[in-house]
């Protein structure tokens, strides 16, 4: 898996060499769990296609101190997108590095899957600047880490699909409202499951508004979010929640408060707070996120 994100890393120079043109982003997220630094780049490949290359950085207390892991965690993303006219497929292979284990009964844990996504416009009406979209995601992930089950654990490999279906509707040129439902499956079962000791985190499955690194194996996720948009400041505002049960910890709540504006031509800002909380008020949480994006 090495060689291939090697290869992949090599391709994406080569085409970054030629390209006309690209965009970059950079992005920092903090809690009192956490901290993590997102950093990628994107090119087009024409007007119908574009591929990425983003890594990320977490700095997790919970891993370290509950986990007993050594390392910080280390990922990387492939994005790909592909624009065609009647739908839009965008492909997010991801892989993470291996992280010791500093406790000899368990197994060192690494992950690899990926995300894949399609697109479907409903209603296109660029005389009114109207849209509707829908999108099926399917999902794929092998984690390798420690599995407890039934008051025993097992080192082994273990499997997970996120299906998710959503909509987007615009309103009045100003407003995006956005709606999405995701269910887990785990092929090598889930009953009995206590938990599961891992790196991977649930988002690289299906985003469902939350900022929160969660190792939890979920059951389903409900989620929506509404945009304010102004066009010619090229700047919004938007609010987003949502609602999660897991096999291996408490339903939880998500609230987030955003704003994306411009900085200069080529570069935005996007600044969010996001408020978790466990459906019984026991564990409370909040994150700061902000990123960077600048376009050459």
């Amino acid at each position: 898996m090495k060689k291939i994100i090697l290869l992949c890393f090599l391709c994406f120079t080569a085409l970054y060499v030629q390209a006309a043109s690209f965009n970059t982003s950079a992005a920092y997220l903090y809690s009192s769990d956490f901290n993590q630094v997102r950093a990628g780049a994107a090119i087009p490949l024409g007007l119908n296609a574009s591929i990425g290359l983003e890594g990320r950085y977490v700095d997790d207390k919970r891993l370290l101190e509950e986990d007993g892991f050594t390392d910080p965690v280390y990922s990387v993303y492939l994005p790909i997108r592909l624009d065609f006219d009647l739908v839009k497929v965008n492909l997010t292979p991801f892989y993470y590095f291996e992280n010791k284990s500093d406790n000899a009964l368990y197994q060192d844990a690494t992950a690899y899957g990926v995300n894949a996504q399609l697109v479907m416009d409903l209603r296109l009406d660029e005389v009114n600047e109207l849209y509707t979209q829908a999108y099926i995601g399917v999902s794929y992930a092998n984690q390798q880490g420690t599995l407890f089950k039934n008051g025993e654990f097992a080192n082994e490999d273990y499997s997970q699909l996120a299906y998710t279906l959503g909509l987007r509707q615009n309103f009045f040129s100003a407003f995006v409202f956005h709606a999405a439902a995701s269910v887990y499956q785990y092929p090598n079962g889930i009953d009995g499951v206590e938990g599961f000791r891992g790196v991977m985190d649930q988002n690289d499955l299906a985003f469902t508004q939350s900022l929160d690194i969660s190792r939890a194996l979920g059951k389903y996720a409900l989620s929506a979010r509404i945009t304010r948009i102004w066009v010619e400041n090229r700047s919004s505002l938007y609010l987003a929640y949502h609602y999660s049960e897991f096999y291996t910890a408490d339903p939880q709540h998500s609230f987030i408060l955003g704003n994306t504006f411009r900085l200069t031509s080529s570069a935005s800002l996007d600044a969010a707070y996001n408020h978790l909380r466990t459906t019984e008020d026991e564990n409370k949480r909040d994150i700061l996120f902000v990123k960077l994006n600048i376009a050459f």
